[in-house]
């Protein structure tokens, strides 16, 4: 049994667009092509109005070929360009110690971890 199968929801990279369609880069060597026909309800004159080179969307699995790692992909039943949960970057503030403690404690701490896998 492949990676992928019919209905899952995966990410991928556009690597590609031809009038008939964009080709999609999925993990572990697998690769996938958004027919035009598959990429929206309404008329789709050009692809690039949908897709661009080198940007990851989400993409739905029509169909595996696992002997040739290759799928058939659509985005039109999802919302292919899903937002993530912004990164909440935390604020780094330094004690009075400085790195003080940790030029201190980490050969302790080293020696400690090699004593404990003898």
């Amino acid at each position: 049994m492949g990676r992928y199968k019919k209905g899952d929801i995966v990410k991928g990279t556009v690597t590609g667009i031809e009038n008939y369609g964009a080709f999609i880069s999925l993990k572990e060597y697998y690769s996938g092509l958004i027919h035009i026909s598959e990429i929206s309800y309404q008329f789709v004159k050009d692809v690039n109005d949908f897709l661009q080179i080198g940007e990851t969307i989400f993409v739905e699995v029509l169909e595996v070929d696992d002997d040739t790692c290759q799928c058939k992909l659509s985005i039109k039943n999802i919302d292919y360009r899903q937002k993530t949960k912004p990164f909440r970057k935390r604020h780094i503030t330094e004690t009075s110690h400085g790195f003080h403690t940790l030029e201190t404690m980490l050969p302790l701490w080293i020696e400690k971890k090699l004593k404990n896998k003898e």
